[in-house]
């Protein structure tokens, strides 16, 4: 098996990742040719080691389909994905892998486990999911979050959304990422949520309640991505025309953003769960192989991230 051709800021990240200790990663349910040629070419290009969890005889089959030889790889059997899902989660709980990566299995039921308040890696934070997207436009990768756990997040869930994407620029090489906090418009509006919510996370940040970031916003989308149009409209910012990160108000209008510029745009992308006591690859089936192994490198970055800075509130 070979790795898939990748964007080229993406193959940078990949060598990024072949330079740090070796992670150990958990399969989830791989039992689907696509879950598990995703997981097995990271695994060839030398991002992660995997421990693939699930039934023994579906994952053999999906590895016969695709002429892959698993042999060397540990492998434990399953009878069903709840199963599954409660394995991995044990195996990060115990810290014999560092991350998780979503295999044939649903969001829902993967998530609902890793967030068990007993048996599950919950921290004191809000867990989100964080879209990385390189953008042929655009001069640097840029993050998306949160498009697909919080759908309609409260100021606090927003303050954990930003500090965990935050926390993965940090693991991609950005010591300072700029935020910009996204709503339709860029004045403070009292009948428009988001613009209250915005102006709060920047006073937040303001005071050390948010870390490690340049914050700005509310901004409408052109103002935060376009230095031109910020300037016509009197916009003095740190962030307008060079944001590392996107805070989006909800799920839907992060969802449809995250995938107009991956389908229109031409986006290629790549995702992570974060918040919890290890990073999970939360892939979907739309999702091609090459994504999957990028969504494998980030996870490794992060968990690298964690071992020496664990996660604080």
């Amino acid at each position: 098996m070979t790795t898939p051709e990748l964007d080229p800021r993406f193959a940078s990240l990949l060598q990024q990742v072949r330079a740090q200790p070796k992670q150990k990663m958990a399969v989830v349910h791989p039992v689907d040719e696509l879950s598990l040629e995703g997981a097995l070419a990271a695994a060839e290009a030398g991002v992660v080691d995997l421990v693939l969890v699930g039934p023994r005889n579906r994952i053999q089959k999906a590895a016969d389909g695709l002429g892959a030889d698993i042999s060397s790889f540990e492998l434990i059997d399953t009878e069903h994905s709840h199963a599954s899902a409660a394995v991995a989660v044990a195996l990060a709980r115990e810290g014999k892998v560092s991350s998780l990566m979503k295999g044939a299995i649903s969001s829902d039921e993967l998530l609902t486990t890793v967030i068990d308040p007993v048996a599950g890696l919950r921290t004191a934070r809000r867990a989100s999911h964080v879209y990385v997207l390189s953008v042929p436009d655009y001069p640097k990768l840029l993050l998306v979050t949160d498009a697909a756990i919080n759908i309609e997040p409260d100021l606090a869930t927003k303050r954990d959304i930003v500090q965990n994407a935050v926390d993965l620029a940090h693991a991609l090489g950005n010591p300072l990422p700029k935020v910009a906090i996204l709503s339709a418009v860029e004045k403070v509006k009292p009948q428009i949520q988001s613009t209250i919510d915005a102006a709060a996370l920047c006073k937040m940040a303001d005071r050390k309640q948010i870390t490690g970031a340049i914050l700005d916003g509310p901004l409408a989308f052109d103002n935060a991505i376009s230095l031109e149009a910020a300037e016509q409209k009197g916009i003095d910012s740190p962030v307008a025309g060079d944001p590392d990160i996107l805070v989006v108000p909800d799920l839907v209008s992060g969802n449809i953003l995250a995938k107009q510029l991956t389908f229109l745009g031409h986006a290629s992308s790549a995702g992570l769960v974060m918040g919890a006591k290890v990073p999970v690859a939360l892939t979907s089936r739309a999702e091609n192989v090459a994504s999957r192994v990028v969504s494998a490198a980030l996870a490794a970055l992060v968990a690298v991230q964690q071992q020496q800075t664990p996660i604080r509130k």
